[in-house]
């Protein structure tokens, strides 16, 4: 699907899209459980799908049921972590997350399991991860011999004491506290290096803690060394018990009203649903702080509100995104509109995502003549250069979710601008476009040339 967007001035209040991790992490945290759990403000995306099929696949019952006020809950019964044998390869689609879990998963099982996914997902590094659980005693490979799935996994993987390098991904770090608990002995695992994203790893002891799992996180202490990461100290013979659970609101889905909100002379934005949490993405309110928007959220109900009522520019900033890899292409936009220069740092692993996001918003951003380059680990974007030559262009969106919604701001910006496979949205945020046109904005399919 392309997208055309012409220049709109957002105004109007929307509601935070659900959580992609954590309703990842609670799907497969209630299908390890002993008892019924029910999920409710559940993220019913394409990768979320993913797990909840996966899931099934090793003996959950994973429902989609409506209540009686019509709101869509998803209802677990878990397996006791007790699963199933999948009768079939386990496919998890696009979802790097889900192929993260599932392969720690289906280390804890004696028969052979291979997952696999589309032609994205077949990109995607999972060596270190496959090295660990090879050290834990399975048999765990690429089919292809390039880290990449296919993966072949066959177990049981044994407690112990194993390392595993942090600065790829943290959903490695996740998918093993997830699973290890179930082993039968204790488990200690040890991070090498900077572990990246860690955010996303306290949401994963978040939940675990939740369903009455002990996990205990303690600083590594080495001689020279000023950070020498993390370690975690993983009782065996533990049981899940997650009780009925309501998902938070996404602050990575809603970077994007934030932006129109900041940068659009005239907008005003509210975001309703927008609790704190261990999201690491709630840092994005502090970041349009720095940079000059007039923005505030009262915690306590959940609401943000953003607005450029005086037409402001805001000014770049240098934002370590080592702990917030997600934020990477709504920064890149915000920069491109900004004063000064806006340097984005430590982002050497948003490489290993979906796709290259650096190159992709840095070809994406060039065509509309934005001063925009790479770095090995970063962007450095100069808006001060860029001002008054960007303008619309036809736009690829490499098929990635995150960078449709970034290059969507941008185009809500100058307008003239198109964006091709938007449709990927659906991935992490399949309601963004119904949200878009509820805070006014101004874009067609031109797949049938009718408002979406």
């Amino acid at each position: 699907m392309i997208v055309s967007v012409r220049k709109s001035v957002p105004f109007g209040v929307i509601d935070a899209p659900p959580s992609k991790s954590y309703t990842h992490r609670a799907v497969f945290v209630a299908s390890l459980g002993k008892n019924e759990c029910r999920l409710s403000h559940c993220l019913l995306s394409a990768d979320t799908r993913s797990t909840m099929e996966a899931c099934r696949m090793f003996g959950a019952d994973v429902l989609e049921t409506k209540t009686a006020d019509e709101e869509t809950v998803v209802d677990v019964r878990g397996f006791c972590g007790k699963p199933c044998l999948p009768n079939q390869p386990v496919d998890i689609g696009n979802s790097g997350t889900t192929l993260r879990f599932m392969t720690a998963f289906s280390g804890l099982m004696d028969e052979e399991i291979t997952l696999t996914g589309d032609a994205s997902i077949q990109k995607r590094p999972n060596t270190p991860l496959l090295e660990t659980l090879k050290k834990m005693g399975a048999d765990a490979y690429s089919v292809n011999g390039n880290g990449c799935a296919p993966l072949v996994v066959k177990g049981p993987v044994r407690p112990g004491t194993v390392s595993i390098d942090g600065g790829m991904s943290s959903q490695f770090i996740s998918a093993l506290l997830l699973s290890c608990p179930l082993l039968d002995g204790e488990t200690i695992l040890s991070i090498d290096g900077e572990l990246k994203s860690k955010p996303y790893v306290d949401i994963t002891l978040e939940i675990a803690e939740k369903a009455g799992i002990r996990i205990i996180e303690s600083k590594n202490k080495v001689f020279g060394k000023k950070d020498a990461g993390f370690s975690y100290k993983i009782p065996g013979n533990q049981t899940y018990n997650l009780s009925d659970y309501t998902i938070p609101g996404d602050f990575s889905s809603v970077s994007y009203a934030l932006a129109a909100g900041a940068l659009i002379p005239g907008a005003e934005i509210a975001v309703e649903n927008i609790f704190r949490s261990a999201q690491g993405d709630s840092a994005m309110i502090e970041i349009l702080e720095k940079m000059g928007a007039d923005i505030s959220w009262d915690q306590e109900n959940g609401v943000v509100r953003v607005s450029n009522k005086d037409g402001r520019r805001l000014k770049g900033i240098t934002v370590d995104v080592g702990e917030t890899p997600d934020l990477v292409p709504t920064l890149a936009v915000l920069g491109a509109f900004s004063d000064g220069e806006m340097k984005i740092t430590n982002a050497e692993h948003v490489r290993l995502k979906e796709t290259d996001r650096l190159k992709a918003m840095a070809e994406e951003l060039q065509k509309m003549g934005v001063s925009i380059s790479e770095t090995k680990d970063g962007l450095i974007i100069s808006g001060s250069k860029s001002a008054g030559n960007i303008k619309g262009a036809a736009l690829h969106g490499w098929d990635d979710h995150r960078i449709v919604m970034s290059l969507f701001v941008a185009g809500m910006m100058v307008g003239g601008v198109s964006i091709d496979t938007a449709d990927c949205v659906r991935i992490s945020y399949p309601e963004f476009f119904d949200d878009m046109k509820r805070v006014s904005a101004d874009f067609n399919s031109s797949r049938d040339d009718t408002p979406l």
